[in-house]
């Protein structure tokens, strides 16, 4: 059984990233793995700039797109959310295709090392990360960056096939 159910729906369909659900599945599954997390359940949408507009403006009161969006259940101090299958609900990471692609151009790689960095990077943030100290960003961008280097999704490589 894998660690963690995870469910993509493309309202953005992510042009010329073949397997797109079988990469970021493989990514959430190789931070879960590193994180500790045994049986949890994510959703992740993939939405155009307009569609992440709206969420950021409408959840964090910020008016203008973003690259990416984490709904976390764990915030609080309730008991966690699961599933009938007795997976903790982690939460939703929402992330915007249209972004991706032009910060994957920006950064000189692929859009399927873009896609994979903004999903372990909304992951992290369910799990309870955050990068609003210098101390907190060297953390939690050195994790994610262990997490790409283990599937071989590194900077410079045109794609990195899990």
């Amino acid at each position: 059984m894998n660690r963690v159910a995870v469910w993509v729906e493309q309202e953005r369909d992510a042009q010329g990233v073949p397997d797109v659900e079988r990469l970021i599945a493989a990514v959430l599954e190789e931070a879960a793995s590193r994180e500790g997390v045994e049986a949890a359940e994510v959703s992740v949408v993939l939405v155009d700039d307009e569609r992440i507009h709206e969420l950021n403006r409408d959840y964090r009161g910020v008016d203008r797109p973003t690259d990416v969006l984490s709904f976390a259940m764990r915030e609080g101090e309730g008991e966690p959310v699961q599933t009938e299958e007795g997976r903790e609900l982690l939460g939703d990471i929402v992330i915007s295709v249209e972004t991706a692609e032009r910060q994957a151009n920006q950064y000189g790689h692929s859009l399927r090392r873009e896609l994979a960095f903004l999903a372990v990077h909304g992951f992290l943030h369910l799990l309870g990360y955050d990068h609003q100290s210098p101390e907190q960003e060297q953390v939690m961008f050195g994790k994610q960056e262990e997490v790409l280097s283990a599937l071989g999704i590194m900077r410079g490589n045109p794609g990195g096939q899990p």
